[in-house]
């Protein structure tokens, strides 16, 4: 466990990735397998169930120290994280104060196996609140500061490092000789965290014994350098649409079906209209695709296919009202074996020869668009919206299927977004490094008079703009909910979005895709933001 939580420090310690790649690195060649095999389990974020809630650990919190609720809420607002506030004042509770630095010293490590596979698990087995208690307590007087906060963390199913999967993957690679293609396909998909898997990712000459759902890595396109793009000879590139649904691989092994999203998701119970439609591709195919709801011969907006994300069931209440289509784009392995290394002109004329297979309406492969010159890939763009796309996909004829975001190969040409002029109206503490300062902001429109609040955004400031703001809120705050604070109507920002829709569960009535600021207009006041009715406006545009 200290082995981990140093880990932990000494990557949340620097920004250098070269110095994070180096730090991982040590800890998997010096690290035994039985505790490597969780911390990369930890590190990749596959902890993702709440054993005890948030609100659960301040309240035994609050019984074992002598700090009032009010003052730990004050501290959470300032900390940002429940977690983190409790380690934090743990340190001054008489649960802590009786340790000396000697015992410290002297204090038994336990295994992070052993806190992972017995100790932790304990949890499930408690029948009261008191047992609960004295369970968390116990664990908390073992631990020091840093400890407690990971363990809080994995608790609540947030925990979270400060190394990108990527970073993970280069660590590894860098400890063991192995490359990081092979790594991230080895890492695809769920896995049990034992020592058996550990050796079998970590084993230079392993014959690779796949399982039937392994996913491959996905390959992901890059904004469009517009500069050298105008460069490249136009025929060399193949055009689509780019759709705005989620991206999945549909496998087709060992006599069943698998689909997996991007976000390494089994999704395959989420759309049951699907099965019989893919089994009855041939054995051994995989395809890359997006699965978008459809109705007709178009995209309906992302709000659709959302209502069947998540669920454990879905109804044929949920299918009727939220149909379903797969565009296929690319075929990833054909007759067992693996075919990215093809060029994406060979992978594509396979994929129309293995989507022959398939009767159905809810399939279709991605088509091509006749392109001769960069001025009509601008106008394709310009007219992405009234198909129901979200701008263009550019690849290169000749390219692999490569792993993660190669620039180069592919690149994404997105319509400008959507925007409209709002009003700052709340603002919130951000988390990790951003915990002290308020970053999550909320605006909203004018209606008839009143601002209504219509989108939440945290991203499109530099950190100047963050500062100066930050200081301002503090100084123009009206009211504070808990960690929100109300601010006074003043300020303007453009906020930019990539589609909106009717919405029942918010008082504006609709919702954006991806809002984030654009600007700050300083230069406009707050009487000439946009209304509620614009933005229906841009609503009926869309439909």
């Amino acid at each position: 466990m200290k082995r981990f939580t140093r880990l932990y420090q000494q990557i949340d310690a620097t920004t250098s990735i070269n110095e994070k790649v180096r730090v991982l690195q040590h800890y998997f060649q010096d690290e035994l397998p039985h505790n490597a095999v969780w911390g990369l389990y930890l590190l990749l974020g596959k902890i993702r169930r709440r054993l005890i809630t948030s609100k659960t650990l301040r309240d035994i919190f609050l019984q074992v120290s002598d700090i009032p609720e009010w003052l730990f809420q004050e501290c959470h607002a300032h900390v940002g994280d429940s977690a983190e506030t409790i380690a934090l004042l743990l340190h001054e509770t008489p649960l802590k104060r009786h340790q000396t630095s000697a015992s410290d010293n002297t204090k038994p490590d336990i295994a992070l196996h052993e806190w992972m596979e017995v100790i932790i698990p304990q949890v499930k087995g408690v029948k009261s609140d008191e047992a609960l208690r004295q369970l968390v307590v116990s664990w908390w007087s073992s631990l020091d500061d840093i400890e407690v906060f990971v363990l809080n963390k994995v608790l609540t199913g947030a925990f979270r490092m400060g190394a990108s999967e990527k970073l993970v993957i280069k660590g590894l690679s860098a400890a063991f000789g192995i490359s990081e293609s092979v790594l991230a396909h080895r890492l695809m998909g769920d896995f049990e965290p034992t020592v058996e898997f550990y050796q079998q990712l970590t084993a230079r000459a392993a014959e690779e014994q796949r399982s039937p759902s392994r996913p491959y890595p996905f390959f992901l396109a890059s904004p469009l350098d517009e500069e050298k793009f105008q460069t490249e000879d136009v025929w060399r590139w193949q055009a689509e649409w780019k759709w705005d649904g989620i991206r999945a691989q549909i496998i087709r092994r060992a006599d069943e079906l698998f689909i997996w999203s991007r976000g390494e998701d089994l999704i395959t119970h989420q759309f049951p209209e699907f099965e019989a439609v893919f089994l009855q591709l041939p054995d051994g195919v995989v395809l890359d695709g997006e699965i978008l709801g459809w109705m007709g011969d178009r995209p309906l907006p992302f709000n659709h296919l959302q209502k069947r994300l998540g669920r454990k069931k879905v109804t044929q209440k949920v299918i009727d009202e939220n149909p379903v289509h797969f565009i296929a784009y690319d075929l990833l392995e054909q007759d067992g074996a693996d075919i990215r290394e093809q060029p994406l002109l060979k992978r594509r004329q396979s994929l129309v020869d293995v989507l022959a297979t398939i009767d159905s309406p809810l399939v279709h492969g991605s088509p091509t668009l006749t392109v001769e010159s960069f001025e009509q890939v601008k106008a394709l763009r310009q007219h992405s919206r009234d198909r129901g796309a979200e701008g263009l996909m550019l690849k290169a004829i000749d390219s692999p299927y490569l792993v993660g975001r190669k620039r180069g190969y592919w690149w994404k040409y997105k319509v400008d977004p959507l925007s409209l002029d709002a009003v700052l109206l709340y603002a919130q503490a951000g988390s990790g490094k951003r915990a002290n300062l308020f970053t999550d902001y909320t605006f909203a429109l004018w209606n008839q008079g009143e601002l209504v609040p219509f989108a939440k955004a945290y991203s499109g400031l530099d950190n100047q703009e963050i500062d100066e703001l930050d200081r301002w809120i503090r100084k123009h705050t009206i009211e504070k909910f808990g960690p929100v604070r109300s601010v006074e109507p003043v300020y303007v920002f453009e906020i930019g979005f990539e589609g909106i829709a009717q919405s029942t569960r918010h008082k504006s009535g609709i919702s954006v895709r991806f809002p984030r600021i654009l600007r700050w207009r300083k230069d406009k006041p707050v009487e000439e933001a946009d209304t509620l009715q614009t933005a229906c406006n841009l609503l009926n545009a869309g439909n």
